[in-house]
């Protein structure tokens, strides 16, 4: 009798665990998740104004639709479908909103449930196609480097400001991984000692960042990830556009970016002066210092927008990460074009994504084209031109100091 007990005790509870494990299956209204959403944000007289829209989806709501046209019709899974019971699943409303609300608000794709109707899997489903789509679909104008025309505007606005020959302002930003590997935590730790990942960013007066490297592990400094991006890849294989200038009566044929004192002393760097000595010297430091933030305005106004690079990165993959991040820059670029106007003057920062002007057809003498290369190279990271380029900018902007 008591091995029978035992024996039913035993198969009682393995039922009961069988239950326990198996996964509960919620009936979710789809049809009411995106007749709410439509009537609150997408209908002809929406529930929230477009000042709430903005605020809400991080964008207008035309740029919301025509980001919606386009990943439908390069995914197809973000178009509605019906299952094999006859049912319309979720809507592409509902599933880019679900996306969206992960990168903006940075959190789990639990939390949309009750309004959207869609489950955490779904959500986390869509936002991992959605930024992969976006990267697909934009990143050949939005992630690009300025072309000749961009250039033209570029340094027309940044003499304005007294810097002639200035592309932009570098520097780079940490991204907390909270979910980091343990075997990695070691190698992506560094001043801070907690893991996090790098990203160098090129950007310029309006917020449009021009150059995103990404994936440095957080023990590197900013020398080191210079030295592993492709800031300079183009100027050294001589296919970038030609940037010439006058400054103090001295030519120059090289772009520079506004940096902090970590940076090499290169041709194509301006820095800072420590404890600068003198009016002149003063002056410059304050000027420089006060510009080369374009970049720290970038990476703050990147972290308000998309919380979810602001706070500490959840996922496990690498890779998911360096696909978040390039999406949302690719969306506050996108941001940045769709909006300017309207707090900058329009006509100063219209980028075209093609470059009219024609390069030269590649030579097939290898040994000169190393030559070539090397002898650019060197020039990229000439010393006595940053010299005299930070003396010419000084006198420079001494004088216009002077005449105002």
């Amino acid at each position: 009798m008591e091995e029978e007990r035992l024996r039913d005790e035993r198969g009682s509870t393995s039922r009961l665990g069988s239950v326990q494990r198996r996964r509960m299956f919620i009936r979710r209204n789809t049809i009411e998740g995106h007749q709410r959403l439509l009537t609150d944000y997408f209908s002809e007289s929406p529930v929230y104004p477009p000042k709430k829209f903005r605020r809400r989806f991080r964008m207008r709501r035309s740029l919301f639709l025509r980001i919606q046209a386009a990943i439908e019709v390069h995914e197809p899974y973000f178009v509605q479908k019906r299952d094999a019971a006859k049912k319309l699943g979720h809507s592409s409303l509902q599933k880019m909103t679900a996306a969206l609300r992960m990168l903006a608000y940075g959190i789990s794709g639990d939390f949309m449930d009750e309004y959207l109707q869609i489950a955490e899997n779904t959500a986390t489903k869509c936002m991992k196609l959605f930024v992969r789509t976006v990267i697909s679909i934009y990143s050949d104008k939005y992630l690009r480097s300025p072309n000749s025309d961009d250039i033209a505007r570029l340094l027309e606005v940044n003499e304005s400001r007294g810097f002639p020959g200035m592309l932009g302002s570098i520097d780079c930003m940490h991204w907390k991984w909270k979910n980091c590997p343990q075997a990695w935590a070691g190698m992506f730790s560094g001043h801070i000692h907690e893991p996090t990942i790098i990203l160098e960013a090129v950007a310029s007066y309006d917020l449009w960042i021009w150059h995103a490297f990404f994936g440095l592990p957080g023990s590197h400094n900013d020398i080191n990830v210079l030295e592993h991006s492709t800031l300079f890849t183009e100027l050294a294989g001589g296919c970038a556009p030609p940037v010439n200038y006058s400054i103090n009566g001295n030519d120059y044929t090289m772009g520079y970016y506004l940096a902090d004192g970590i940076y090499p002393s290169w041709s194509t760097f301006v820095k800072t002066i420590h404890a600068p000595q003198g009016n002149k010297r003063k002056l410059f430091a304050k000027t420089q210092e006060s510009t080369r933030k374009d970049v720290e305005r970038a990476f703050g106004v990147l972290q308000a927008r998309f919380a979810i690079v602001r706070g500490p990165a959840r996922s496990y993959s690498h890779g998911m990460l360096k696909e978040i991040m390039m999406a949302c820059i690719i969306l506050h670029n996108m941001i940045v074009e769709d909006e300017r106007h309207l707090y900058l003057r329009a006509d100063d920062f219209v980028y075209d994504q093609m470059d009219e002007s024609s390069h030269e057809p590649l030579s097939d003498d290898h040994a000169q084209e190393l030559t070539d290369f090397i002898e650019r190279h060197h020039r990229i990271r000439d010393r006595a031109t940053h010299s005299q380029l930070q003396s010419d900018l000084i006198e420079h902007l001494w004088q216009l100091h002077s005449e105002s």
